[in-house]
């Protein structure tokens, strides 16, 4: 069984634990793991099986440990159903998330106003040197490549957030539609190019299709940091250049 497989298993009784195996640089449970777990609670409630549009807003901090999670359906309709799900720690809600699903089309594209990242092969990319990953665990559980480092790997930020990179699960997992809501928010914050570290306030991730096997090419861009917070955008293609998801997060400023 996957690591993800395994840290994301919900007893039926609505109980899980959360693992220390996912935590971002801030040293938190990362954000989107919780959301996956949400998502995951929800699959069981649901009359269709593909989550299309996911939201979550972060009410608190996650830590490693028992957790439980429970989920209802909103309303069913004849092409969608929606539902909302609770994530709880020690008495008290963590993460809200709500959720819509339908049966995905495999229809072609109509219109694309932008392409896949222009990247060069994995296999002639670079990966992150451990020290640049912090307290980031997940940077364990993950498998990233990027044409050349970024400046705030190398110690010296740019001032530009954005990057792109390849991105896949390091034992081998190939990407489905239940792991897309983790990886919107698997790698570090655009925003470390201004030396700045953040936590997510609110994270929605739109799931296009189901990706295909092999790695997978991200985007991430940040266009906006003011008052204290910023936003970021990120994007999946997957290795048959279709667009999987697309997700936007707010963001607050710790440091």
């Amino acid at each position: 069984m996957s690591s993800f497989d395994e840290d994301t298993r919900i007893s039926p009784d609505g109980s899980l634990t959360l693992t220390d195996r996912w935590n971002g640089i801030a040293g938190l449970v990362n954000g989107g793991y919780q959301l996956t777990v949400c998502v995951q609670a929800l699959a069981r409630v649901m009359p269709y099986p593909d989550p299309v549009v996911v939201s979550g807003f972060f009410l608190r901090p996650g830590t490693p440990g028992p957790a439980t999670v429970d989920a209802a359906l909103l309303r069913a309709g004849r092409t969608m159903a929606f539902g909302t799900a609770s994530l709880m720690q020690d008495g008290k809600e963590t993460v809200r998330t709500t959720a819509a699903f339908t049966t995905l089309s495999h229809n072609e594209p109509l219109f694309l106003a932008s392409t896949p990242p222009q990247l060069p092969p994995p296999d002639e990319c670079v990966g992150f040197p451990p020290a640049a990953n912090g307290d980031a665990t997940i940077a364990e559980r993950l498998d990233f490549r990027v044409a050349e480092l970024p400046g705030w790997a190398r110690g010296q930020p740019s001032g530009n957030p954005s990057l792109q990179f390849w991105m896949r699960f390091a034992d081998g997992r190939d990407a489905d539609l239940a792991t897309l809501p983790l990886l919107v928010d698997a790698a570090a914050p655009a925003v470390l190019e201004f030396g700045a570290v953040s936590t997510t306030v609110e994270l929605t991730a739109h799931l296009r299709a189901y990706p295909a096997s092999g790695w997978l090419a991200c985007r991430a861009v940040t266009r906006y940091v003011s008052g204290g917070y910023h936003e970021e955008d990120f994007e999946i293609w997957d290795s048959a250049g279709t667009l999987v998801a697309q997700s936007r997060q707010l963001c607050m400023i710790l440091s």
